[in-house]
């Protein structure tokens, strides 16, 4: 089964994005992987609250949220080799388009006062990078199950080097972004 927002990318936004940039085919932008990742900070040390937010993320994305372990120790942060640092969890393919539609259509209209995403976060390298102030915008999240809210970074990944087309695909995908110049 394919995901809604892939069959409208294979229907509509590829053919909308063919005859503005008019370059071949296989230039055309299109995402090639999302990265949504926790830093657990103060939780470095309390287990159950670092499983319940692996819990969360994977409840969120749809698959298995890893632990990120230090590589090495950092006495000023208080950090030592082998300690759970952060979760992360990359999609890709199906699961990717369906978290991506997700968002758009039913996470961030929940979000009270919300004016849009910033445009602000790409990096040049035609990737976007936002946060998200808590988790429980999604619908999957149950309130009492947590533990303590957190935030979430969300990286999109696209197959362009250009900020402007990266960001024209992301338009058309649905995300929604502030007014003002891009």
């Amino acid at each position: 089964m394919s995901a809604r927002l892939l069959e409208r990318y294979k229907s509509e936004i590829f053919p909308a994005l063919h005859s503005e940039l008019k370059v071949n085919k296989m230039l055309i932008p299109k995402i090639e992987k999302i990265v949504i990742s926790v830093g657990v900070g103060e939780a470095m040390k309390d287990s159950k609250l670092i499983q319940n937010i692996q819990d969360t993320i994977s409840l969120i994305a749809g698959q298995k949220a890893v632990k990120m372990i230090a590589k090495k120790s950092v006495a000023g942060f208080k950090v030592r080799e082998g300690m759970t640092v952060g979760i992360k969890v990359t999609l890709r393919a199906n699961r990717m388009y369906e978290f991506l539609d997700k968002l758009c259509s039913v996470s961030l209209p929940r979000v009270k006062d919300f004016n849009g995403l910033n445009r602000n976060g790409f990096d040049g390298y035609g990737n976007f990078n936002f946060g998200l102030d808590e988790q429980l915008m999604f619908p999957e999240v149950i309130y009492d199950n947590i533990i303590k809210t957190h935030g979430m970074n969300i990286s999109i990944s696209t197959s362009t080097t250009s900020d402007k087309e990266a960001f024209r695909l992301l338009e058309l995908i649905g995300i929604p972004f502030t007014k003002g110049r891009s």
